[in-house]
């Protein structure tokens, strides 16, 4: 797929400073509208520091990160969630004595419009816009294969599933973007395979945008349109998978001896 001129996240000249450590050094990095795209480099690398300033989990030194028109360097977590920028964690953060569906309909609170009164109250349009929620949230538990467990606690559910419903709760969410970190963390081979499959099939059907951070290079190859890598907090390299599989700096900061190997496979 040819990756679109129209940007969805522009983030420029990103520096983010813990004391004397500099943590990410004027890195700029954008996503397309509808693209598949991977930030990856070694511990350390400073792909997680920049993730949280996407999110807003950390606010940068300098630089200043643009979503469509809207500057939001400055902006809350949970204000950046709520405008369209979803995102999971490399550790699961499940609400594990909630359900699979109540996990979504916790999510969808922040688009939801009545009030604490019409809650309390019981009103008709409250009764209305909960059962609406609760079709969505079903819907989309649905769409990513796990709609059998709606009513199962989410601490209930198996692995795979557990990482199936945190990509749901981004969902519901109604992203234009949608931030994996190390989504495949703990899968076999096989599972891995199935997840690059299900990443298309969200971007396609859900028409958002995917960042990946993710070390298993095989899903990074295969899933992605661009990767950038990152260094020691500073950008290395960016461009398609065959460019950065044969870029030597890359080799020797990250993918190693092997990729090199494995160039001619």
């Amino acid at each position: 797929m040819t990756l679109s001129n129209e940007l969805v996240l522009d983030a420029t000249h990103i520096s983010v400073q813990f004391g004397g450590l500099l943590a990410v050094n004027d890195v700029s990095f954008n996503i397309p509208k509808k693209s598949v795209v991977s930030l990856i480099g070694p511990n350390g690398a400073g792909k997680t520091t920049f993730f949280n300033v996407l999110t807003g989990l950390y606010k940068p030194s300098e630089g200043k990160v643009m979503f469509g028109d809207r500057e939001i360097t400055d902006l809350p977590p949970h204000k950046i969630a709520s405008i369209g920028l979803a995102r999971t964690f490399q550790n699961i953060r499940l609400f594990g004595l909630m359900t699979a569906e109540e996990n979504l309909m916790v999510a969808m609170h922040s688009h939801l419009k009545s009030g604490i009164a019409s809650t309390i109250l019981r009103t008709p349009r409250q009764r209305k816009e909960e059962k609406e929620a609760l079709d969505t949230a079903r819907e989309i538990l649905d769409f990513v294969g796990i709609g059998k467990w709606a009513t199962e606690y989410a601490r209930n559910l198996s692995y795979g599933d557990q990482r199936r419903l945190e990509v749901a709760r981004a969902l519901a969410l109604k992203p234009e973007i949608l931030l994996l970190d190390e989504p495949t963390a703990g899968m076999n081979p096989q599972e891995s395979g199935v997840f690059v499959d299900f990443v298309h099939r969200v971007r396609d059907a859900r028409d958002v945008a995917i960042l990946l951070i993710e070390h298993d290079m095989s899903v990074v190859m295969s899933v992605s349109e661009r990767i950038t890598v990152l260094d020691r907090g500073e950008k290395i390299a960016e461009g398609s998978p065959e460019e950065i599989r044969s870029n030597q700096r890359v080799i020797e900061a990250y993918l190693g001896k092997a990729a090199s190997e494995g160039r001619g496979k």
